[in-house]
């Protein structure tokens, strides 16, 4: 699989702003049954004179607001983008009313402004957050000039002027950040979850390959046997039939497609693909490189495989992941070579590492310190996802693997060093000998000097 097929794996975003209808029923009720229990309480115990009918009327609009959503719809059905920000502008406007009623800023409550902007910054678009935050900052400026004066057991108190130029200044900037924050976190949450989906996506391809390439090998063992039986029935047949005879033809076009398919069948029975078989799915370390360089084979850009160490090679399973995250990265060094892509190896006892390196421009110096982070793409402009370098760090981080990318100078190319724990990727490191050890830097070496 290519990056850029992995790309448009991840191309359809899913739509932001969906949100369970019971979810902002529950938000509502809990809203009301507070405001409720804060209006009687301050009423009763506190002896002040509210205004209850009014702010009971205010209270009773949210009671219908939700008793019309039960009616209408499903509890787990889904709130879109345009129904959910409809339905939290009307808890700020009724929250704004309740507030007008009840004091305006001086009313401590006036904090409850935050909850439906912040709710509308995490499960909508910024578009949205941005128009509700801004009508939240109108209803909160509003009140901080309108608004019924709370009515204090002391006659005459008021608060000063500065204390509630204060208050609405914290409520504006509280707004704003408080918007701006979640909305980002909730967005890189997003994003981050979108590129796990198209890894799992690329990955479960992969393996769908891996299983296919294994039935292919048994179905090509499967069919030996039979298909031997008909070659040997065909070739008796024509060895009995006379010079002329008219079914000689047949029989000579019969075994010459007998022969065929059973080219085909080994072909197939050879598939490195074939999944269950050690001897297919267990490797050498330098013929995983050499397969994973050769699948990216082009005419006009040389590929040099290079081995620093030959003793002692580490046996690894020829898993998906490696095989994903190797072509990811191998592919992406071709697009960018000018003439060349190095590819050189090396173990110890202690670590294997691969340096995969190209002769092109080197990585833009803005996206050195995010490559591995999704949506980060280093071809801009390209309109792909920015997903194949984040999938391959994913996939190879899997088997145990620590990625590092640099540009090797200005110019002269980029550079990436994968390094595995040997313990981690060696299927025989319990049985190792030490005949490694006369090589213990060989893999120090590789790009170390141009980092």
């Amino acid at each position: 699989m290519t990056t850029s097929r992995i790309a448009s794996i991840g191309s359809a975003r899913p739509a932001m702003g969906q949100v369970r209808v019971r979810t902002l029923l529950l938000i509502r009720w809990l809203a009301i049954f507070g405001q409720m229990a804060a209006l009687l309480v301050v009423d009763k115990f506190f002896d002040f004179a509210l205004p209850l009918i009014p702010a009971i009327a205010t209270i009773g609009t949210s009671v219908a607001v939700n008793l019309w959503i039960i009616a209408r719809y499903n509890r787990n059905q889904w709130h879109h983008n345009r129904a959910a920000a409809g339905y939290l502008a009307f808890d700020i406007l009724q929250l704004a009313t309740l507030l007008y009623l009840t004091g305006g800023l001086d009313n401590p409550f006036a904090l409850l402004f935050l909850v439906p902007v912040t709710i509308s910054a995490t499960i909508l678009s910024l578009r949205s957050a941005v128009y509700l935050g801004l009508l939240a900052v109108f209803c909160v400026s509003l009140l901080a000039l309108f608004h019924r004066p709370l009515p204090w057991p002391e006659p005459g108190f008021q608060l000063p002027q500065i204390y509630a130029a204060a208050v609405w200044i914290s409520l504006v900037l509280g707004t704003v950040f408080l918007m701006f924050y979640a909305w980002r976190v909730a967005e890189e949450a997003r994003r981050m979850s979108d590129a796990l989906a198209a890894t799992q996506t690329a990955l479960s391809k992969e393996r769908e390959l891996s299983a296919l390439g294994g039935l292919a090998a048994a179905a090509a063992h499967a069919l030996g046997t039979p298909l031997g039986t008909i070659a040997l029935i065909a070739k008796e047949l024509l060895h009995e039939q006379t010079a002329n005879a008219e079914t000689q033809t047949d029989l000579e076009l019969l075994d010459g497609e007998v022969d065929r398919c059973r080219t085909i069948l080994a072909s197939l029975a050879q598939n490195p693909s074939a999944g269950a078989d050690p001897a297919v799915s267990q490797m050498n370390f330098g013929v995983l490189v050499a397969d994973a360089a050769a699948r990216h084979e082009r005419d006009d850009i040389a590929i040099m495989v290079v081995a620093g160490t030959t003793t002692n090679p580490p046996l690894v399973e020829r898993s998906p992941e490696l095989v994903q995250g190797l072509g990811n990265l191998v592919e992406n060094a071709m697009e960018f070579a000018s003439s060349q892509v190095n590819l050189e190896y090396a173990w110890n006892d202690e670590q294997v590492e691969l340096s995969i390196s190209d002769d092109g421009p080197g990585f833009a110096p803005n996206i050195l310190d995010l490559l591995g982070d999704p949506y980060i793409s280093t071809r801009p402009g390209s309109g792909r996802m920015g997903l194949g370098v984040f999938i391959s760090k994913t996939l190879l981080e899997r088997t145990g693997a620590a990625l590092h990318f640099f540009n090797r100078r200005q110019g002269s190319g980029a550079t990436v060093i994968i390094r595995w724990p040997r313990h981690i990727i060696d299927l025989k490191s319990d049985d190792q000998t030490s005949t490694s050890s006369a090589n213990p830097g060989h893999y120090n070496r590789l790009g170390q000097g141009e980092r």
